[in-house]
C-alpha cells in the first residue's frame, strides 16, 4: 500500500494541473468502434489515464493534462502498446494498424518523439536473438553516444530503461553500462532536482555501484574517497601533452573534471569552474579537464577560450581513464591534493563548497 501511495504522489507531481493540455489525434486502420487506453508512466508503473474510442473510419484524438516534467506515455489496445514522449503542450499525430498494431506504426510532432520510435523499432529488429553480440553491442555504442550529448533529457531516461528480451538493454551490473545509467542519474541529479524520475535514477545507480562493488573489481579501479592518482597523458588543444601527475605535483589542489562540452550542462558547469577557478588560482588550485566529447571541434572551440588546462580523450566514453576513475556520468570532478584523490563530487552545485575545505 505504502508504495501504490508513493507512486500515485509521483504521479500527481508528473501531471500537476497547469490548465494546459497536450493532444493526441491518429488513425488505427483495421480498427472500428474499438476502445484503446491511454497510460502514463511513473517509473515503470502504467496508470490509467483515459480510455479512447477509435471511430468506424479508425480515426481518434484525445487530449490530456500537459505533464510538469517531460514523462513517458503509451496507448495501448490489448496486449501491445506504443510508447511516446509527451513534453508540456506537445500535438502528436500516432498512425498504426491492425493486427499488428505495435510493430506497424508512426509517430510524428515531437522530436523527442520520433527518437523513441526509432530505438522501440531498432529493438524489434534485435529481439529474439536475431542480432549477433557484436550488433547488439555496436548499437548500444550509438545509444550511448547519442545519451552523452543529453543525459538529462527523457530520451536519455527512456532509453536506459529499455528492456530487450526481458533484460534491461543497459545493464547496472556491466561496468559499461553503469557508466551510462550514472551519466543520466547525475546529470538528473544536477540538473533535474526535482524531477520525480531522480530520485529513482540515484538509486538505480547506487544499487548497481553497491553490487559491483561487492563483486571482485580491478586493483587499479579508483572507488575509494582517498586514494592515489592514476596518470593521464592527454594533449591540449596546441598538442602540448600534459600528465596530470605533474600538475598534482606543480599545484597545491587539482580539480580533475571529466566532462563533454556539446552537452547542455557544460556551459553552465564551465561558468562555476571559472568562478573557482578565479577564487583560488592565485593560492594554488589548477583544473585539469577532461573532455570525453565525440567531437573534437566542439571540443578545440570550447577549450581554447578556457584559462584553464583542457585535454581531449579521443576513446570518449570508452576510454580507460574512465574505467580507471569508475566516471558514471558527465559532469564527475575529483579534488586531488597532494598527489591523492581526497574527494569525488558528482552534484556540481556542491562542487565549490568541497573546494573551499581545502584553502
Amino acid at each position: 500500500m505504502k508504495k501504490l501511495f508513493l507512486m500515485m504522489v509521483a504521479l500527481v507531481a508528473l501531471t500537476a494541473c497547469n490548465g494546459n493540455k497536450f493532444h493526441i489525434d491518429g488513425t488505427i486502420d483495421g480498427a472500428s468502434d474499438t476502445t484503446m487506453l491511454l497510460e502514463q508512466s511513473s517509473n515503470g508503473e502504467w496508470f490509467i489515464l483515459d480510455s479512447i474510442k477509435v471511430g468506424k473510419d479508425g480515426k481518434f484524438s484525445v487530449s490530456a493534462e500537459a505533464p510538469e516534467y517531460p514523462c513517458i506515455y503509451q496507448l495501448r489496445m490489448g496486449d501491445q502498446s506504443i510508447c511516446f514522449p509527451i513534453d508540456s503542450l506537445d500535438h502528436l499525430t500516432i498512425n498504426s494498424k491492425l493486427p499488428n498494431f505495435s510493430r506497424d506504426y508512426t509517430v510524428t510532432g515531437s522530436e523527442h518523439a520520433e527518437q523513441v520510435m526509432k530505438i522501440d523499432k531498432e529493438a524489434m529488429r534485435y529481439a529474439g536473438g536475431k542480432a549477433t553480440e557484436a550488433q547488439l553491442q555496436a548499437w548500444k555504442d550509438e545509444l550511448a553516444r547519442q545519451i552523452v550529448v543529453d543525459p538529462s533529457g527523457i530520451v536519455a531516461y527512456y532509453t536506459i530503461n529499455k528492456y530487450i528480451d526481458g533484460k534491461p538493454l543497459f545493464d547496472p551490473l556491466n561496468d559499461n553500462d553503469l557508466r551510462i545509467i550514472g551519466a543520466v542519474a547525475n546529470s538528473f541529479n544536477s540538473f533535474r532536482p526535482n524531477d520525480p524520475r531522480t530520485d529513482y535514477l540515484v538509486h538505480v545507480l547506487l544499487d548497481g555501484q553497491r553490487r559491483r562493488r561487492s563483486m571482485s573489481a580491478p586493483s587499479d579501479t579508483v572507488f575509494a574517497d582517498v586514494a592515489s592518482i592514476i596518470d593521464i597523458k592527454l594533449q591540449d588543444y596546441n598538442g602540448k601533452e600534459y600528465k596530470l601527475s605533474q600538475v598534482a605535483a606543480d599545484n597545491r589542489v587539482v580539480l580533475l573534471d571529466f566532462t563533454a562540452y556539446g552537452t547542455d550542462v557544460s556551459p553552465q558547469l564551465n561558468k562555476l569552474l571559472n568562478d573557482i577557478y578565479q577564487s583560488y588560482h592565485s593560492r594554488g588550485l589548477e583544473i585539469f579537464q577532461v573532455s570525453l566529447d565525440q567531437d573534437n571541434v566542439v571540443w578545440r572551440e570550447a577549450a581554447k577560450n578556457l584559462p584553464w588546462i583542457t585535454v581531449f580523450d579521443p576513446m570518449s566514453i570508452q576510454s580507460q581513464n574512465v574505467g580507471t576513475y569508475n566516471v558514471n556520468g558527465i559532469p564527475t570532478t575529483f579534488i586531488i591534493r597532494g598527489g591523492e584523490i581526497v574527494e569525488r563530487v558528482e552534484d556540481a552545485t556542491r562542487l565549490k563548497a568541497a573546494v573551499a575545505k581545502y584553502f
